[in-house]
Parts: structure tokens; C-alpha cells; sequence
């Protein structure tokens, strides 16, 4: 089968087609024909061996950590899924990713396709939306009308954070450039902070939650507009715990734990209409389409997701 691997760390020129055999599902696996995957910035900061201590896998790679497609095989003991599902997964991190024609993942990661939504915006779901679900239900008992700050609203995990907290009751807040403020406030944002003319912190005070997506400065600013005993929840740097304690904030690092039950609580959420996923670009399943996506991906200015049509 065709997939996409770097067989060296370095830049996006070592993503190279080649060709691989295609995997066998084992007990409680299923196989996958990929219709589509998305870019994260994961890929290619493993790509450019950033995570090379905490991911420390073998050469050659398949990156790639979003898949949307059909179920083509199921191995002995699957039980609720079966051939020619429309199916949608974040797979565990191996070095056998979604950049390829078939995948093997296990079946209690996996959720059904709504019938209302295409393969492109599966793939865009479930990283940065499991991510944002994550940050939003599994740090802070938060009730409906609380308060929460989603940092960089237009990018993958801050537009299906602003629905799915929207989704959850409450009221929220996002940071953007001011081009952005209507696209965001159409996705449900009750407030946007446009960071081209507005200071997040003087502008906002006592949130229950804030997600950060960006680190450094933006990061130890949003200690400011949380209230005491409110929560700070990063995926972009551990934040500082002793900045925290002094001001009676609860301070989480976050990594993605691949979750079926909760992909499939987004897919509900998509066939309500209460979850869009936002594709801001499809690229070619090719060495070329995959550098472009990569390049684009590291601009950090993507708007909403970046997909890779497979077939």
C-alpha cells in the first residue's frame, strides 16, 4: 500500500511516498481504507525530532494521528463494529500513523460517522477535537454559564472548542486577530478579544477555565483572569505549579488520551448540528501535498483544520 514516511528526522522534504505492506488487524483490531487524515502540529514536530525523547520511535515513520474511512476488515472478537462502517478514530501513537491507504486500530477507539458529515471533516474531529473535549470536561466540574477563555479561537482546537463548550452551557470567550471576530462569533464565541487591538487580561476577569494552546506569555497572562480556585489547562508547555498555589489556581498539563467513548459523544454532537468541523484547506495525498500541508501547518496561522484526501 502507499504511505508517506520520513526515514530521517529533519524538514518537511523528508516526507517521502513509499510503498509498505499493509497491516493486519489482530484481536479486537479492525482495518481501516483510508478516506481521509489531518495535520497537527504533532507531525511535524516529531518530523523535526522535537519529540524525539518523549516519542522515541523506530525509522521509518508514518505520521499522522487523525482517520476517517471504512472499515475494509475486522479482526477476531470485534463486536460492535463490522465491514463497510463509516468510521472515525484518533489511533494510539505509534510509528505507524494515517498518512497511508490502510490503517490497523483498536475497536474501542473508534465511533461511527454521522451520516450528516463527509470523510474531509471526520478526519478534522479527532485530535484537536478529543483535545479540546479533554480540556473543557476532565480538569474543572463546570456547570452551565460558567466562564471559560479558549486561547487562538480559529485554529483546530480552539473552533470546536468554542462549539463544544457552547455545546456544555457555557459562556466563552476566545482570543483572534480582528479579521477573525465574525467567523468566531458565528461558531458561538460570546466574546472575542482581538489580540491586533485588545489585551486579554485587562479585558477579562474571574473565568472558570482557560484553555492555552499557545504557552509563554499568553500562558502566564491567564493566571490573571481566572478566579481563585479556577483552573489553567495547557497543551502547549507545563504550567508554572507554583504560580498556581499562590494564586489558588488549579494548573494542568494536558496530552491527549485517544478516547472512543468521547469521540463518539463529538460525533452525537455533529449530528445534531451542534459540532462543525472547520476545514481551512485539503491537500493531495502526495510527497508534494504533504510538504504543502506541513508548511502550512507551521505557519501556527492555519485557519481551522488542514486535510489530507486520501481517496
Amino acid at each position: 500500500m502507499k504511505a508517506i514516511v520520513i526515514d530521517q528526522y529533519g524538514g518537511k522534504e523528508e516526507l517521502k511516498e513509499r510503498d509498505v505492506p499493509k497491516p493486519i488487524p489482530q484481536e479486537g483490531e479492525v482495518l481501516i481504507e483510508m478516506h481521509a487524515a489531518a495535520i497537527n502540529p504533532i507531525d511535524w514536530k516529531l518530523r523535526e525530532g522535537h519529540l524525539k525523547e518523549m516519542l522515541p520511535f523506530q525509522f521509518p515513520i508514518i505520521l499522522g494521528w487523525d482517520a476517517a474511512g471504512v472499515i475494509s476488515e475486522v479482526g477476531p472478537n470485534v463486536t460492535n463494529f463490522r465491514e463497510g462502517d463509516r468510521v472515525f478514530v484518533r489511533p494510539e501513537t505509534t510509528a505507524q500513523g494515517t498518512y497511508a491507504e490502510y490503517i490497523v486500530t483498536q475497536e474501542h477507539l473508534l465511533a461511527k460517522i454521522p451520516d450528516n458529515i463527509s470523510f474531509e471533516e471526520a478526519a478534522a474531529v479527532p485530535l484537536a477535537g478529543l483535545t479540546a473535549y479533554q480540556c473543557l470536561v476532565n480538569f474543572a466540574q463546570l456547570k452551565a454559564g460558567d466562564k471559560v477563555l479558549i486561547h487562538a479561537g480559529s485554529g483546530g482546537v480552539g473552533s470546536l472548542g468554542i462549539q463544544i463548550a457552547k455545546s456544555l452551557g457555557y459562556f466563552v470567550a476566545t482570543t483572534a486577530s480582528s479579521k477573525n471576530e465574525e467567523f468566531l462569533k458565528s461558531l458561538g464565541a460570546d466574546l472575542v478579544i482581538k489580540y491586533d487591538q485588545q489585551e486579554f487580561d485587562k479585558e477579562l476577569e474571574d473565568y472558570d477555565l482557560v484553555v492555552d494552546t499557545m504557552g509563554g506569555e499568553i500562558q502566564n497572562k491567564s493566571f490573571q483572569v481566572l478566579k481563585k480556585g479556577g483552573t489553567l489547562v495547557s497543551v502547549a508547555q507545563p504550567p508554572d505549579e507554583k504560580k498556581g498555589e499562590e494564586l489558588e489556581i488549579n494548573v494542568k498539563f494536558h496530552w491527549l488520551v485517544p478516547n472512543g467513548k468521547q469521540l463518539s459523544e463529538l460525533a452525537d454532537f455533529m449530528a445534531e448540528g451542534k459540532l462543525k468541523p472547520i476545514i481551512g484547506s485539503v491537500f493531495e495525498f502526495s510527497e508534494q501535498g504533504l510538504r504543502e500541508a506541513h508548511a502550512l501547518s507551521e505557519t501556527n496561522h492555519a485557519k481551522g483544520k488542514i486535510v489530507i484526501k486520501i481517496k
